[in-house]
């Protein structure tokens, strides 16, 4: 019974024998210089960037009145959402006339390829901020040792900048062009029933695009984060070392070397 009870506590101790380990190898000390505190910084706006852009959905509408009496007042409501397709998302155009109730109609653009850039770049960024945190706290040694790393660190650091700063503006350029898309007075200007004088028409719903701001503004927070941490990168890099030898000139001991052949 003793050996069963001490065979168990050993199987239960292991694994908190190796949690253990592998937190106290982490060198924590990483998340209080620049460099990995940033990188925080950008998992957290990653998620926020990518998750605000991705979850958004609203929605737009207008009324119909007929100037006949044996039609209704009808209600238009049109859902939309990421990826903003806008040109396969259908409602129905109600009809003043006898023969016929309603007419199947798109809204108008395809705003996919901003919205969908900015998500993946986003789901890239947090992917790789997570994996950088990993080497900096878990394999610090080998990162500071092999200077690949951090040049192919900087290298990527300087890549997503310039990538954060053309999906922010292109997912900005897209957003007002869907705003403009999905606005109530677009809705009814795409409907025929509103041009002619059977029908009266006027503006529902209007849709609330916060969230989809927001999201732009995390672009932009994320361009800056980015752009910042490239110096703190570089620093990391042999390319930093090289240019501080170079600037500092010769040292104190050619110096001294030079004046004895010379005295020779």
């Amino acid at each position: 019974m003793s050996s069963t009870e001490s065979s168990a506590r050993t199987a239960d101790k292991s694994p908190r024998q190796q949690v253990d380990r592998l937190v106290v190898g982490l060198r924590w000390q990483r998340l209080e210089e620049p460099l990995g505190f940033i990188k925080v910084l950008q998992w957290l706006f990653a998620i926020f960037a990518f998750g605000s852009c991705g979850s958004y959905s609203g929605e737009t509408g207008a009324t119909v009145r007929c100037n006949n009496e044996a039609k209704d007042v009808s209600s238009i409501l049109v859902a939309f959402g990421y990826p903003f397709r806008l040109n396969r998302v259908q409602y129905e155009m109600p009809l003043c006339d006898d023969e016929s109730t309603s007419k199947t109609l798109h809204l108008m653009g395809d705003f996919s390829a901003p919205a969908e850039f900015f998500v993946t770049l986003g789901i890239f960024s947090f992917f790789y901020t997570m994996a950088a945190l990993i080497l900096y706290l878990r394999f610090n040694k080998l990162y500071t040792e092999n200077k690949r790393f951090p040049l192919v660190d900087f290298c990527v650091t300087v890549s997503f900048t310039f990538f954060w700063l053309v999906a922010a503006a292109a997912w900005g350029k897209g957003l007002t062009d869907i705003k403009g898309a999905t606005r109530p007075s677009s809705l009814t200007a795409a409907m025929s029933v509103c041009h002619g004088e059977e029908a009266v028409c006027s503006a529902g719903a209007t849709p609330s695009m916060g969230l989809a701001n927001i999201s732009v503004l995390f672009g932009f927070i994320n361009f800056f984060l980015w752009a910042g941490n490239c110096w703190f990168v570089f620093k990391e890099t042999p390319w930093h070392g090289q240019s501080q030898e170079q600037s500092q000139g010769p040292s104190q001991e050619s110096i001294a070397e030079q004046g004895a052949v010379e005295k020779q």
